[in-house]
């Protein structure tokens, strides 16, 4: 089922808190009314957006004209504007500020500056919203009109100049009609938007109330411009938003982003987890079938490995037969090398193996003796061989010895 995408507004009516449908491009209608003092006693929302409009008795409007058409400007000089009249907003209450052109050249622009009043979790729905914005923005008027409506009992006033808001403001005053009361408001404010230079005459003046008492007279009577009494009309969705967010909703907003982000990063990981998972348990799969098939072609081949291995044992066997490093000729060939040419020197007895030398014999010299000790010793083609050499012992007929020598036996 697709996800409801409607947008509502939540705004002061004339005696109770009204929710109204913006269904597209078609006239918004009200959805309920709620008799509370404040929104959040509503304990029931539609699903969609929610765009929450301050009432004007929340706000306070301060027009000002600048010397220059740039913007990057107006966001200083509408904060000077508001402190010099005595406004501070609480810097950690949220975005309690907005701008609003009204008029716009190189010499000089008017602008609407809102300074909204810090608001209590009373002030707010239960629901939180999507944006917010002033109730006076969802009802344009053409023209330099004033217009005069009741907001939760009390009369509100906003003057609109050429078809934009210039002013708007909240009364007292709660009768059926406009009083002398109100028109007196009416005219201060007036004044002081002339005193700054400020044109706010309006040609005509529109009064909204559902009360077949409401009377205009006294109004067109006293500001000289025609009246229309009429229903107060269907709102509009304010174009573009305004920027005012309070703290509570942004402190909402960035903790559900967090918890967002948290739940991304959580399923990331869970993805990445399941992802090596898989890769490993793939990777496990294809050794094991890769193992199989080995495993088949090694029983396969079974047979021609007894074969070949009882054919590597033979050959082995026969290694001191065939290999002529083994042959006894020519290692006795090796030994007769090292005997000292011109030498009286020669061997009674040569016993060799291929592990074991056995040599007996005799010279008359001394020095002979060891000349050949020495022969054997560092004869390359005898390394093989680790040499006892004792002394020679000393006979009737010179000297004789008697060494011995094997080949060393490989650790198990």
């Amino acid at each position: 089922m697709a996800k409801n995408h409607t947008t509502h507004l939540l705004l002061p009516g004339e005696t109770a808190w009204e929710i109204w449908s913006l269904p597209g491009k078609e006239p918004a209608t009200l959805l309920s009314e709620h008799p509370v003092r404040s929104p959040s006693e509503i304990s029931k929302f539609p699903a969609g957006d929610l765009i929450f409009l301050f009432p004007v008795r929340a706000l306070t409007a301060l027009p000002l004209q600048v010397h220059t058409g740039d913007a990057s400007l107006f966001a200083d000089l509408a904060e000077t504007h508001a402190e010099r009249l005595g406004f501070r907003p609480d810097p950690f209450a949220g975005q309690l500020t907005d701008i609003f052109p009204v008029f716009v050249n190189s010499e000089a622009s008017t602008l609407l500056s809102v300074v909204l009043r810090s608001p209590g979790a009373e002030d707010l729905p239960i629901k939180g919203p999507k944006s917010f914005d002033i109730s006076p923005r969802a009802f344009p008027a053409d023209g330099n009109t004033l217009t005069l409506w009741r907001e939760l009992g009390q009369w509100v006033f906003a003057i609109h100049q050429e078809g934009k808001l210039l002013y708007c403001q909240a009364t007292s005053v709660s009768a059926v009609s406009p009083d002398a009361n109100l028109i007196r408001e009416i005219r201060i404010a007036i004044a002081q938007l002339s005193m700054q230079g400020i044109s706010a005459s309006p040609s005509s003046a529109i009064v909204w109330s559902s009360s077949p008492e409401a009377d205009t007279s006294e109004l067109s009577r006293s500001l000289s411009v025609q009246t229309e009494l009429s229903p107060r009309p269907a709102p509009v969705h304010p174009v573009p938003i305004s920027k005012l967010l309070p703290a509570d909703v942004r402190a909402a907003r960035r903790t559900a982003q967090k918890r967002q982000n948290t739940i991304l990063a959580i399923a990331a990981i869970a993805i990445l987890y399941l992802g090596t998972v898989g890769y490993l348990g793939y990777n496990l799969w294809r050794t094991h079938s890769t193992t199989q098939k080995l495993l088949v072609r090694v029983d396969a081949v079974s047979p021609e490995q007894e074969a070949y291995g009882l054919h590597l044992a033979k050959w082995s066997e026969l290694e001191y037969g065939i290999d002529i490093k083994y042959n006894t000729v020519d290692i006795l060939n090796r030994i007769a090398k090292s005997i000292p040419q011109n030498s009286g020197l020669r061997l009674r007895t040569a016993d060799i193996s291929p592990t074991e030398i056995v040599l007996t014999g005799e010279a008359p010299q001394f020095e002979d003796v060891s000349k050949f000790s020495l022969n054997l010793t560092n004869n390359n083609d005898l390394l093989a061989y680790e040499w006892q050499i004792p002394e020679p012992r000393k006979s009737t007929r010179g000297w004789e010895f008697r060494y011995t020598a094997n080949t060393p036996t490989a650790a198990p």
